[in-house]
This record gives C-alpha cells, sequence and structure tokens, in this order.
C-alpha cells in the first residue's frame, strides 16, 4: 500500500460507523477543567513552575526594578535552544503581564501534547473516535508535574506540526521541504527534544500503514531516501542555529553529572514517568483501565494500528530504557521519552472503531472515568499545596527589598499518606524545592538558585552576586549547615555555602513542619525567628559568627 494512501478501505469503511463516537463535549470539558485549575491556583505543586515564573517576571520588565539592575543580565549568546517562555515574556510578557503569561505557558503545557495526540488520531483515522479521550489523561505526566514548560509545550506543537506534514506529504516536495525547516527551527527555540520528537513522528509517518514497504528492495530504497531527506531538513535549522551561538550546557559542578538507570527497577520507574504524578498507585489504578481497552480490543481483533507509528513508538521505547537520567547539567533527560512514546502509542491506534450502542456507551463511560478521575486527583493535590504556598508568601512579607535569601529545607526522609500528597511527586521528588525563588518576583530579594543555566536560560547573574549563585539548584536540607559531612559533599557545587553567614541576610525553611531526617528541629546559632508560617519559617541571619563552639546534632551521622 502506498504510504499516501491513508487507513485501508475496510478502515475508512469502520471510520463512517463510528461518527456517534463524538469525542469533543469530553474533550472541551478537559480544557476548561485545565484552565479553571490554573486561574484557581496560581503556583500549583508544579515543581520547576516558581522558579520558571521568577524568570518570567525578570524577562517581562522586572530586571529593570531595584536592585535586579545590579544583579541579573539578559544574553541571547548565551543558548540557542530552551528559550521559547523567554522569547515570549521579553516579546508579550511587557503587554500582558507575567502572571497572566506564566498561568498561559503552564496552560498549553498542559493541554497541547493530548490535543496534538488526539488531532494527529483524527487526521489518521479520520473521525472523532471515544479513545480520543483517553489521550486526554496524558495531560498529567511526571514531566508535567516536573514543570518542564517548553519541554511540554514542544511536545504539542510537534504533534501539530506532524499533522500539517501528514497533510503536505500528498503536495510538491518543494513545500513540504520548506515546511519541514520551519517546523525544525520553531521546535528548536522551542526545545531541542521536541524537535527530536517531531523527527520520530515524521520517520513513522513516511513509513506505511502496513509492513509491506520492507518487503522489497526498491521500497526500501524509496523509504531511506525520503527518511534521509526529512531528517536533513530538521537537523539544517539547529545545527546553523548552533555555529552562530554554540552554547551547550555543562555539567560542570552543579551535581548533574552522567548517570544511567542502571538497574531494572530504575528503568521500570523511569518507564511509569510517562503516567504518574502525585502517588504512582493512584495514577496507575485510573490508566489500567486504558490499557485494558486496548488489550480486549486486540484479542477481539478491533484495533487499527498504524505501522510506522508503532516503529517510531518502538524507537521512543527503546530510548526511554537506554538514556541517561542526567547529563550536560541537564537532569531527568530519561523522563522526556516515556511521554513521548505513550503519545505516539494512543496516537497511533484505534480501538473498538465499530460498537453498538451499548457498547460505545460502556467505552464512553470508561475513558470518562479514568480521565477526569485523574484530573480530578490533580485538582485535589492542588487545592491542598495552597497552604504551603501561602506560608510561602507570608514569610515573604518580612523580607526587605534587595535583602539575600539562602533557601533550605527539612528532609524527612520517607513520607507517607495524602495529607502531604501535593509536596511529592513521581517517586518522591519535591515539588517545593523552588517555591523559595518566589522571593525575586514577590520581594524582590535575590534568591542563588534561579535558572541561569548556560546553554538553557538567557538570564545571566553578574558579579559579585554570581558567587554565590548556582544554574540548577535545589533545595539543601538544614542539616547541611549543621552537619561538616554534608556541607563537604554539597560545596563543590553549591558555593553559596561557603560562607552562607556573611553573604545571605535570611535563611528560608521549607516544609518545616515537618521533622528533617539529619537534625529535627535544631538551627545553628546566631539566628533570629522573624516569621513562622507552618511550612515556611524565616530566620534573619546574625553577621558575628557565634561564640560557642559548632554543636553537631546526632542524627548527622546519618549523612555519612
Amino acid at each position: 500500500m502506498d504510504r499516501m494512501a491513508g487507513p485501508p478501505a475496510a478502515a475508512t469503511e469502520s471510520a463512517e460507523a463510528t461518527a456517534r463516537q463524538d469525542s469533543t463535549i469530553a474533550i472541551a470539558v478537559f480544557v476548561a477543567l485545565a484552565a479553571a485549575l490554573v486561574v484557581l491556583f496560581p503556583f500549583p505543586p508544579v515543581l520547576d513552575y516558581a522558579n520558571h515564573y521568577a524568570r518570567i517576571w525578570l524577562l517581562s520588565g522586572g530586571i529593570s526594578e531595584r536592585p535586579f539592575p545590579e544583579i541579573y543580565a539578559v544574553d541571547w549568546n548565551r543558548t540557542f535552544t530552551n528559550v521559547g517562555i523567554d522569547l515570549l515574556s521579553t516579546g508579550i510578557g511587557p503587554l500582558v503581564g507575567a502572571d497572566r503569561l506564566a498561568r498561559a505557558l503552564l496552560f498549553l503545557a498542559i493541554v497541547l501534547p493530548p490535543l496534538g495526540a488526539i488531532s494527529l488520531h483524527r487526521t489518521l483515522f479520520g473521525g472523532r473516535h471515544y479513545w480520543q479521550i483517553a489521550m486526554l489523561s496524558l495531560g498529567w505526566c511526571a514531566t508535567m508535574i516536573g514543570g518542564f514548560i517548553n519541554f511540554q509545550i514542544g511536545l504539542g506543537m510537534a504533534l501539530f506540526f506532524a499533522c500539517a506534514d501528514l497533510r503536505l506529504q500528498r503536495r510538491n516536495f518543494a513545500l513540504l521541504f520548506a515546511w519541514r525547516l520551519a517546523a525544525a527551527l520553531l521546535l528548536t527555540v522551542m526545545h531541542i527534544f521536541s524537535l527530536g520528537f517531531y523527527m520520530a513522528i515524521v520517520c513513522g509517518l513516511e513509513f506505511s500503514w502496513r509492513f509491506n514497504i520492507v518487503r522489497s528492495k526498491a521500497g526500501l530504497v524509496r523509504l531511506a531516501g525520503r527518511l534521509a531527506l526529512a531528517l536533513g531538513a530538521c537537523v539544517l535549522p539547529p545545527f546553523a542555529l548552533y555555529l552562530r551561538s554554540p552554547a551547550l550546557p555543562d555539567a560542570g559542578d552543579n551535581g548533574l553529572a552522567l548517570a544511567w538507570n542502571d538497574s531494572v527497577v530504575l528503568i521500570v520507574m523511569n518507564l511509569l514517568s510517562a503516567i504518574t504524578t502525585y502517588i504512582p498507585l493512584v495514577d496507575v489504578v485510573l490508566v489500567l483501565p486504558l490499557l485494558l481497552i486496548c488489550t480486549r480490543a486486540s484479542r477481539a481483533g478491533d484495533i487499527r494500528v498504524h505501522a510506522g507509528l508503532a516503529v517510531a513508538a518502538g524507537g521512543l521505547l527503546l530510548l526511554s530504557c537506554v538514556s541517561p537520567r542526567h547529563m550536560l547539567g541537564t537532569g531527568w533527560i530519561s523522563w522526556r521519552f516515556p511521554i513521548m512514546t505513550a503519545l505516539v502509542a494512543m496516537a497511533m491506534v484505534c480501538p473498538f472503531a465499530s460498537l453498538s450502542r451499548r457498547q460505545a456507551l460502556m467505552l464512553a463511560l470508561v475513558v470518562n472515568l479514568a480521565v477526569f478521575g485523574r484530573t480530578g486527583w490533580i485538582g485535589w493535590n492542588w487545592w491542598l499545596a495552597q497552604k504551603d504556598v501561602a506560608a510561602v508568601e507570608a514569610v515573604l512579607k518580612k523580607v526587605p527589598v534587595g535583602a539575600a535569601v539562602l533557601p533550605l529545607g527539612h528532609d524527612p526522609g520517607m513520607v507517607s499518606g495524602l495529607a502531604h500528597s501535593s509536596r511529592y511527586f513521581f517517586f518522591r521528588e519535591e515539588t517545593f524545592w523552588h517555591l523559595p525563588t518566589l522571593a525575586t518576583p514577590l520581594a524582590h530579594a535575590f534568591v542563588p538558585t534561579l535558572f541561569t543555566a548556560k546553554g538553557k536560560q538567557p538570564l545571566s547573574v553578574l558579579p559579585p552576586w554570581s558567587e554565590i549563585a548556582v544554574p540548577e539548584g535545589n533545595l539543601l536540607s538544614i542539616g547541611v549547615l549543621l552537619c561538616p559531612a554534608m556541607m563537604q559533599v554539597y560545596e563543590n557545587f553549591t558555593p553559596y555555602l561557603s560562607d552562607w553567614r556573611g553573604r545571605f541576610d535570611f535563611i528560608l525553611v521549607a516544609n518545616a513542619d515537618i521533622l528533617d531526617r539529619y537534625v529535627g528541629t535544631v538551627m545553628p546559632a546566631g539566628l533570629t525567628l522573624i516569621e513562622d508560617a507552618g511550612f515556611a519559617k524565616l530566620y534573619a541571619i546574625d553577621k558575628a559568627p557565634p561564640a560557642e563552639p559548632l554543636s553537631i546534632p546526632a542524627g548527622c551521622a546519618a549523612a555519612l
């Protein structure tokens, strides 16, 4: 079968039979609920969002307000990719306001990937099948809750661009080549991984609905030629941008050097990142019915599959298993491929295309319960986290303009139960790491952990502030100030710790209402409690060192 011919005749007839399976209302409701969540909860428990928000605020005009002209500068020569939200912040942020823009970008990060998968599914199979509702469940995944906003938006863009690519394959080659150049340029600017995702989809679409193409030498030669031209068009824009601005992320000493998922357990956990949010068991339970639908349809022989996209999904699955966790100063690289795999896998199949009215209603009921059950679970956790956000906002009201704030936290070790489920996601990754960076827009204060990585952000830190800033900071335990062993481990890539008493004015402790596993509630001498808001506490730092010798808590032995 020719790759342009579309699905087989039987599939076309089946598509006509499924015209009553209308997914439009459910999709509209999901989009409305996602918008409502973003409007109701300004700082949801999404790991990187607060840090991105602070940078969006600076680039939207806040950098000109005191004291930031002496602290930050914008240099677009630092990077050529991963700057989509930065460009929008500079271009339209001053017009619409940083808060509206940040919320709009978060909304797009949620809805664009599943909507892109739905659009590709409709382009391939035609009609509005109930299976398309199931794809909305992929709006919630580890990369979304991790706050990888550029990446998430890039995934959606890649899927929509692939739909246009499929339509243009029926036209002249010059137009198709020009489109791929333009798409590759936009995706490179948004996020380099989204370009890789687009290339994988395009290769799958260039393949065929059937595997017949690989059965003849002539077919393989034609396929190889088309793939070479497609990949050539896609790699030209990033290569040209790299030659103009050769700034790549550098592992350096930020704690994100090369690391692998080097065990079966880690690989399985990594694969689950495609569906996991706050408590993985809840997500698995809510996604399991969708997997059962495909299994049952396959056994019944009522499932259609696009062979080329199946090959693409297989390749992405392989990358999910073999890619490193961290590399080149970038964290959780291996999280990126499972969600790509899931999006392609759901778009490439059409289960139960021909159903009786009763069967169709049952299918609609199952997928709606699964999708909106997950959305309700997300909403519950976002509501739960608002008291923690309020605590941070309360203590930041006590911080004067121009102050330097040292962010630390309480590391409780293992936490279970629903009471604090919003504070952790995936397999115990904290969602509150970057809440202290809200000191930048809310208190006009300096925080050393704002994202300023060369090769990924255009924002840079000016000296002497650069001496105590890190490009990819996280939230260390308060024990680092009391446990020499911890200080020795972390001071290599957290230079602000070496003279924290002399360089900072305040310590903001997050997760303060839970005991730290190393030091409990013990704090270093020479601190004055300014505000206790439960989850967040603010201490003023005495610039003179304490007279008494440092007392090392017994729990510090756990840091060895």
